[in-house]
């Protein structure tokens, strides 16, 4: 199901499963799994790769319905998360 582009849908709600995996519900009642890891582990990038410390991955916030670590340090757009294509 794809977000229509005049869609306002928001993250409501982030459960860390395990490992890189976060399990999401959207404001208009869509849940999502999404694996971070396959994203985390190809990065070159050190500002993305200190994701990798599960520690560091697990203190992700829900902030004006953005899914994001570290004020905004690492982020997605809503509908990739949506459409579980980060």
């Amino acid at each position: 199901m794809n977000l229509p582009k005049d869609a306002v849908v928001d993250v409501v709600s982030a459960d860390y499963i395990d490992n890189y995996r976060l399990h999401l519900v959207f404001s208009d009642g869509k849940e999502r799994i999404i694996d971070f890891s396959p994203f985390l582990k190809g990065s070159s990038n050190p500002m993305i790769r200190k994701y990798l410390d599960l520690d560091n991955f697990r203190s992700f916030t829900i902030q004006y319905g953005d899914l994001v670590w570290n004020d905004y340090d690492l982020c997605f757009p809503i509908a990739d998360l949506y459409e579980g294509k980060i």
